[in-house]
């Protein structure tokens, strides 16, 4: 059984055809798979759809149906959503110190890193689903396997 952690860059891919949906929608189809997202990603996900809004690449009933779809993906767990603890916060405070300075890295995708760290401690992750190259390179850093449904 593989289980997957996808960030919002990544998940997103599953609700809007765009270059690495085939990938995102293989991984999601892998017969006994797990596959998590951080509560952070429901919020992030509003975001993201409603830059595609303002993009034009969809449309405001888009914007709810891809939503509508999201809750249903949870609802009958396909997605698993992983709350937030104290020890994320903890991680996150930890991986802005080893990696802000060098990598950039940012303090949303530290939390949303910091999930799929604890989850691979407690081998409960194989894969990093990410399509964000810094984020990723921060992933790698850190020891987790990283998958990049955009690249080649």
């Amino acid at each position: 059984m593989s289980a997957y952690f996808y960030d919002s860059s990544a998940i997103s891919k599953h609700y809007h055809l765009e270059m690495g949906t085939d990938v995102v929608d293989g991984f999601l189809r892998a017969p006994n798979s797990q596959h998590y997202i951080s509560r952070l990603t429901v919020i992030e996900i509003h975001s993201v759809f409603a830059r595609k809004v303002r993009m034009r690449d969809i449309t405001e009933i888009d914007f709810v149906r891809l939503l509508r779809l999201l809750r249903a993906d949870i609802g009958r767990s396909l997605l698993s959503v992983v709350r937030f603890m104290d020890a994320h916060y903890g991680e996150a405070e930890r991986l802005l110190r080893s990696h802000s300075l060098h990598r950039g890295l940012r303090t949303l995708d530290a939390l949303q890193l910091s999930v799929a760290v604890t989850l691979a401690r407690h081998d409960e992750l194989d894969h990093f689903v990410c399509a964000d190259t810094r984020l990723a390179d921060t992933a790698v850093a850190e020891g987790l396997s990283v998958l990049n449904p955009e690249a080649p």
